[in-house]
């Protein structure tokens, strides 16, 4: 009894890390016969697993079921599991912190010893730093965006913009980005004719969704790098482009996200876009790369910060 539990354990982990498997790969992987699989599958499907036959194959998957069944995890999914568990007990989807807590509990309680050991070694070493978590969205909205995002169809809902107006859009949604604190919709805005970004947070969706769209080209070639432009430049007061005249695989690292969007000219210089909401704090941003460069494009207002903080700079050199 308790080897063929143990097959059943076996059988049932094969299933669930990949597709169809055949009778001949399974019993080959169990060393039984072809028969033997048979039925330690019927007796899966008496437990409630929904094993399916593969058609035209001779073979067998796990499907969905009307209820989520006890899943087998190696070492590695289970600790990434946890990590993510933990992650999302802190995020900003409102309500999913306190399942994610009831979900991490479960899987700590059966965890071995060697892995409860590894994921508390973790947590103990791991402080979350930065800034406040950003508005809680509605997990029920994120799921309905989506949703219209994968059928391709017109999403409608009430938006509320940064000063407090409220207005009706009509969209072609494409992707939900998240993006540091926020969540984002990117969408084709069918009565401004152009791509527009929204704060998940500020809208409504109305129902149902509307007719059905054929998909666009995304912005930029790359929503996540269109949000990135929008958020670091466009939407600033300040904004400005400057050449640094390093590669951009070189100053990868010191251009933080949200700070500016780098692109490539060559292999000795590149272009970094930002915006700020004062000319001070749009110098204090290009200086802290710490790259040469030039300005491109850029208000009168940056360059006399620029010279106000050079003159800083060189004051404090000479009274040293």
């Amino acid at each position: 009894m308790v080897e063929t539990s143990g097959r059943l354990l076996k059988l049932l982990a094969l299933l669930q890390t990949h597709g169809d498997r055949s009778g001949a790969e399974l019993a080959e992987r169990l060393g039984v016969s072809r028969r033997t699989v048979r039925r330690d599958v019927e007796r899966l499907r008496e437990l409630g697993y929904p094993v399916r036959a593969s058609r035209g194959s001779a073979g067998y998957r796990l499907g969905a079921g009307a209820s989520l069944p006890p899943l087998l995890l190696d070492d590695e999914e289970a600790v990434a599991v946890v990590v993510g568990l933990r992650t999302a007990a802190g995020g900003s989807v409102a309500g999913i912190g306190e399942s994610s807590l009831r979900a991490l509990a479960k899987l700590e309680q059966v965890l071995p010893s060697r892995l409860r050991h590894r994921v508390g070694t973790l947590h103990a070493a791991t402080v979350r730093a930065g800034s406040v978590p950003g508005p809680e969205v509605s997990p029920d909205t994120l799921v309905a965006i989506a949703e219209a995002c994968r059928r391709h169809e017109r999403l409608r809902f009430d938006y509320t913009s940064p000063r407090g107006g409220h207005s009706v859009r009509s969209v072609e949604p494409h992707s939900l980005v998240s993006f540091e604190r926020h969540w984002y919709l990117v969408g084709w805005d069918t009565d401004r004719g152009d791509w527009r970004t929204f704060r998940v947070d500020r809208l409504v969706p109305r129902t149902p969704t509307g007719p059905r769209f054929a998909p666009r080209e995304p912005p930029e070639g790359d929503v996540a790098t269109y949000v990135a432009h929008r958020l670091s430049s466009r939407a600033w007061r300040f904004q400005a482009t400057v050449t640094l005249h390093e590669s951009a695989e070189a100053v990868a690292d010191r251009v933080w996200p949200g700070m500016g969007v780098v692109e490539p000219l060559d292999d000795r210089s590149c272009l970094l876009r930002l915006g700020a909401d004062t000319p001070r704090d749009l110098a204090w941003m290009i200086t802290s790369v710490d790259a040469d460069f030039t300005l491109t494009h850029a208000p009168p207002e940056l360059t006399d910060a620029l010279r106000v903080q050079g003159t800083r700079c060189l004051d404090a050199i000479r009274a040293g």
